[in-house]
């Protein structure tokens, strides 16, 4: 349960907003794993360029309207990552392109800023990536769930279509099951895992009593 354990801790750390944001992110980057790897990538550069970015003009940003400023520069890192991947990706690029373009209000909502505001710039930059790499691990997870039931297949970025299969089958296979690829069924999986770590937690918690 320990992956369920650092899944809630992301969430005690964030604002409601950024929740929305995250879960958002979360169902919708992990369809494909190729897609999941890409989003991976993407939040590890946002994350890391704006924190550098930020603790370089940390002295010269004004106090008003600091926050706009800093969605701004995220969006422009962000927007570089993108404008790479699409040079490099074209195909790869698109079915993401969505996705990527929520995670500078991901970055700015979910309140590293001010945790780490303080910090030296080596702290700073392991808290980016630590967090960023947590949320990526969490997306690559459940891609790798939802992909092999969904769709019978797993795939990796690259290729001239921009992903490239592993395997595919035959997708022959019920509504239900073809249900885990949609985002309603991400969501009943997140249900699932979260009930599944509730009911341990009060299991725990009452056999601690004892």
């Amino acid at each position: 349960m320990s992956i369920l354990t650092a899944f809630l801790a992301v969430w005690k750390k964030t604002s409601p907003l950024a929740c929305l944001y995250g879960i958002g992110l979360l169902i919708i980057a992990s369809d494909r794993l190729a897609h999941a790897l890409n989003i991976t990538g993407a939040l590890l550069w946002v994350y890391c360029l704006s924190m550098l970015a930020e603790h370089a003009g940390s002295r010269i940003f004004p106090r008003r309207g600091k926050k706009a400023l800093l969605v701004v520069l995220a969006s422009f890192v962000t927007s570089f990552y993108l404008l790479l991947h699409w040079i490099i990706s074209p195909l790869g690029a698109l079915p993401t392109f969505f996705a990527i373009s929520l995670v500078p209000m991901l970055y700015v909502s979910s309140g590293i800023l001010e945790r780490i505001g303080k910090k030296s710039l080596g702290e700073k930059f392991l808290e980016s990536v630590s967090e960023a790499l947590l949320l990526g691990v969490l997306i690559i997870i459940l891609a790798l769930i939802r992909e092999p039931v969904g769709y019978m297949s797993l795939s990796l970025p690259g290729g001239v279509q921009g992903i490239v299969l592993l395997f595919s089958f035959d997708p022959e296979s019920s509504v239900a099951v073809r249900l885990i690829s949609s985002s309603s069924g991400a969501l009943l999986i997140l249900g699932y895992c979260y009930g599944l770590y509730r009911h341990y937690k009060a299991k725990k918690t009452q056999g601690g009593r004892q």
